[in-house]
C-alpha cells in the first residue's frame, strides 16, 4: 500500500495530498490546484474492489471439503489451495503499491480488477487440484495488483473528515469481508447453482468484476506519486523468499510427514531475512528507495502495531479454518449451517468498526485493549460451549460467544490501523500502510499453518471438542497478550485528515 507524499520541488499542495502537477516557475500568490476528489459512487467502487480479495481469502475454507471429494486432492493439496493465494497475496503487496506509485493507481486498480476475474474463472475451471492451486497463485498475485490501489486512492483524493469516514468504512469493509467470505462459500456450495457445487464460489467474482469496471472508470478519479520511487527488484525478490521459507514448510509439513526441504527451508528463513534486512539497509544508506525502509520501523508506533497485527490476524486466520473444520467435519453440518454460525461474529465486527472512530475520539488507544478483552471473554464462551455441549453444539448457543469475540476483533484491527497511521508522517503513510498489511497478510497465512495445524494434530490423537477447546485457549491468551501490550500505545489518537 505504498503511498508518497511530496513537499518539495516545487509541487502544489492540498492538505497532506500533493498532486502531480508541477507549475513552471514560483508563484507565490496562485491558487492551489484542487486534490482529485473521490464521490460516493467512487468510494462504493473502491471498497467494493478492497473486498473482492479479502472475501476470497477465507471463501475456499468452506468449500474444501467439497474440492477435496470432486478433485481427489489429498490434505497437502488442499492446503496450498488456501496458502498458495495468501503466500502471493503477502508477499507482492507492496510491489503493488510501487507499481500504482509509478504507472497510475486507477490503471493498476482496473489491471488488478481484470487479473482477479480472469484468475477467478480458472479456479473456477481447474481440471485438478493441481490447476487449483496454480490459478489461486495467480488469483493471489491479481490480488496484490489490486488492493495496494484503495488505500493510497482513499488517502490521495479525500481530505479531513471525509477521510477518516472514508478509512472507517475501509476497516469496516475489511473485518465484514473476512468473515463473509465463509457464509457466501457456505450459500454458494450448498446453492449448488447450475450443478456448479463449489466452482461457483469462485465464479460469483466473474459478474462482480464486470460490474465494477464501468464503476472505476465513471467514478474514481486517477492519482500517482508526485515522484514515484524506481522497484526494489532485489529487496522483493529477497522477501518473496524469505516469506515462502517460512510459510510453505509450515503450512505442508504436518500434512507431508515433515519431509527433509521443510526443515531446510525454515533453516533457510532466518539467512533470507538477514539478507533482506541487509540489503534494504544498504539501499536506504545510498540515498535509494527500499520496499521497506529500515528507518521506517525506528517509529515506535508502527513498531509496536507491528507486533499486535501478528497475533491478532494470525489467530483470526486460524480461527475461521479451525472453526470452518469443527463445524462441517466436527458436527457435520452443511455449509449453509457452518456459515450461518458465523453471522453475529460478521454484525458485531462491522459495527464495532463503524463505531471505532467515534469510541477512539474519547477514549483514544484504549479501546484496543478493551476490545481485547471483549475477544478473549467471547473465546472463553466458545470453549465453555464447545467443552460443556458437544455435540449437541448449534449455531444459536455458538451466537453469544460468536458476537463477543466478533465485537472485541472489530475493535482492534480497524482501530489499531487507524492509529497507527494517524502517528505516521504524512511522507511515510504509503509505505507504513503497505508494512502493516504486508504483515496482516502473512500473519493470516502464519496463523492458518500454525493454529491449523496445531488442531488437526490434536485432533488425530483426542477428541476433537478437547482440540477445538484447546486452540481456542490458545487464541484467547493471545488476544490478552496483545491486550497488555496495546497499553504501550500512544495514548492520544491523532486527527487523520
Amino acid at each position: 500500500m505504498r503511498r508518497l507524499w511530496y513537499q518539495a520541488g516545487g509541487a502544489p499542495k492540498v492538505g497532506n495530498v500533493t498532486t502531480t502537477t508541477r507549475p513552471s516557475r514560483p508563484r507565490p500568490l496562485a491558487r492551489t490546484a484542487p486534490a482529485p476528489a473521490l464521490g460516493s459512487l467512487g468510494l462504493f467502487t473502491v471498497l467494493l474492489g478492497a473486498a473482492l480479495p479479502l472475501v476470497d481469502f477465507f471463501i475456499v475454507n468452506v468449500a474444501l471439503p467439497s474440492i477435496g471429494r470432486d478433485l481427489g486432492a489429498g490434505e497437502a493439496l488442499l492446503e496450498l489451495v488456501v496458502a498458495g493465494y495468501g503466500l502471493a497475496y503477502a508477499v507482492l503487496l507492496v510491489l503493488g503499491g510501487r507499481l500504482g506509485d509509478l504507472f497510475g493507481r486507477r490503471r493498476l486498480f482496473l489491471a488488478g480488477l481484470v487479473a482477479f476475474g480472469v484468475t477467478s474463472l480458472l479456479c473456477g475451471l481447474a481440471p485438478s487440484a493441481g490447476a487449483l492451486v496454480a490459478a489461486r497463485v495467480a488469483q493471489g498475485a491479481a490480488a496484490a495488483l489490486l488492493l495496494p490501489q484503495v488505500l493510497a486512492t482513499l488517502h490521495s483524493s479525500t481530505a479531513g473528515a471525509r477521510r477518516a469516514r472514508a478509512i472507517g468504512l475501509y476497516g469496516a469493509t475489511n473485518g465484514l469481508a473476512f468473515v463473509s467470505g465463509q457464509i457466501l462459500g457456505g450459500l454458494l456450495v450448498a446453492a449448488d447453482v447450475a450443478g456448479l457445487g463449489w466452482r461457483a464460489a469462485f465464479l460469483v467474482n466473474v459478474p462482480v468484476v464486470l460490474l465494477a469496471l464501468p464503476l472505476v472508470l465513471r467514478a474514481v478519479p486517477e492519482t500517482r506519486a508526485a515522484a514515484p520511487a524506481p522497484l526494489d527488484v532485489r529487496g522483493t525478490v529477497l522477501l518473496a523468499l524469505a516469506l515462502v521459507s517460512l510459510l510453505l514448510p509450515l503450512t505442508e509439513g504436518r500434512a507431508a510427514g515433515w519431509p527433509l526441504w521443510t526443515w531446510g527451508a525454515l533453516a533457510a528463513f532466518p539467512l533470507l531475512a538477514a539478507a533482506f534486512w541487509r540489503t534494504e539497509r544498504r539501499t536506504e544508506l545510498r540515498g535509494g528507495t527500499p520496499l521497506v525502509p529500515p528507518s521506517l520501523l525506528r517509529l515506535l508506533p508502527l513498531r509496536r502495531a507491528l507486533a499486535l497485527v501478528l497475533p491478532l490476524s494470525g489467530g483470526f486466520g486460524g480461527f475461521l479454518l479451525v472453526i470452518a473444520v469443527a463445524l462441517q467435519q466436527g458436527l457435520e453440518l452443511g455449509p449453509i449451517a457452518s456459515g450461518a454460525a458465523l453471522v453475529p461474529m460478521a454484525l458485531a465486527f462491522f459495527a464495532a468498526s463503524l463505531a471505532g472512530p467515534r469510541l477512539v475520539a474519547r477514549w483514544g488507544t484504549r479501546v484496543i485493549p478493551a476490545g481485547a478483552v471483549l475477544q478473549a471473554a467471547g473465546l472463553g464462551m466458545l470453549a465453555w460451549t464447545v467443552l460443556r455441549s458437544w455435540p449437541d453444539v448449534t449455531p444459536w448457543t455458538l451466537a453469544p460467544g460468536m458476537a463477543a469475540a466478533g465485537l472485541g476483533q472489530g475493535l482492534q484491527l480497524p482501530v489499531l490501523f487507524r492509529v497507527v497511521l494517524a502517528h505516521i508522517p504524512a511522507d511515510r503513510a504509503g509505505v507504513g500502510s503497505g508494512v502493516l498489511v504486508t504483515t496482516q497478510q502473512s500473519a493470516l497465512a502464519l496463523g492458518v499453518a500454525t493454529l491449523g495445524s496445531l488442531f488437526l494434530s490434536l485432533a488425530a490423537t483426542a477428541p476433537l471438542s478437547t482440540a477445538l477447546a484447546t486452540t481456542l485457549l490458545i487464541q484467547l491468551t493471545l488476544a490478552l497478550l496483545a491486550g497488555l501490550y496495546a497499553l504501550r500505545l500512544p495514548r492520544a489518537a491523532e486527527h487523520t485528515g
